[in-house]
C-alpha cells in the first residue's frame, strides 16, 4: 500500500514503478488512449498526471482527494486514480475523438 508521499516520490523518480498500481479497466483504457494521443508511454502519462496534480490542482481538488482517501483501504491507489481522473478530465473530449478542447489543468 502506497502513501501519498511515496506516490509523489515514485512519480518523480520512476514512471515504471507506478505501473504496479492496479487501476480499474476503464481508467486503464482512457489512460492508454490519452498516452497514445500524446505520443508518450502510459507510464510517462501517469508521471505527468501526478506532477500536474501536484503543481496545478486547486484547493477543491485537494479536498476532494483527501476526502476520497479517508475511507480507502489502499490510499496510494485511490490517490493515483484520483490524479489520473483529474488529468484526463482536464484534457476535455480530445481523447475520445471529439474536436480537440484540451486545456491546462485547473
Amino acid at each position: 500500500m502506497l502513501t501519498l508521499g511515496e506516490l509523489l516520490k515514485l512519480s518523480r523518480r520512476s514512471a515504471a514503478a507506478l505501473d504496479l498500481a492496479a487501476l480499474p479497466e476503464p481508467l486503464r483504457r482512457d489512460l492508454a488512449a490519452a498516452a497514445e494521443h500524446d505520443a508518450v508511454a502510459p507510464a510517462d502519462f501517469v508521471r505527468i498526471a501526478v506532477a500536474d496534480f501536484a503543481d496545478y490542482a486547486g484547493p477543491e481538488e485537494w479536498t476532494h482527494l483527501m476526502s476520497r482517501l479517508r475511507d480507502q483501504p489502499d490510499a496510494g491507489r485511490a490517490c493515483l486514480q484520483t490524479m489520473l481522473e483529474w488529468r484526463l478530465a482536464a484534457r476535455g473530449p480530445a481523447v475520445t475523438g471529439e474536436p480537440e478542447a484540451e486545456r491546462e489543468p485547473t
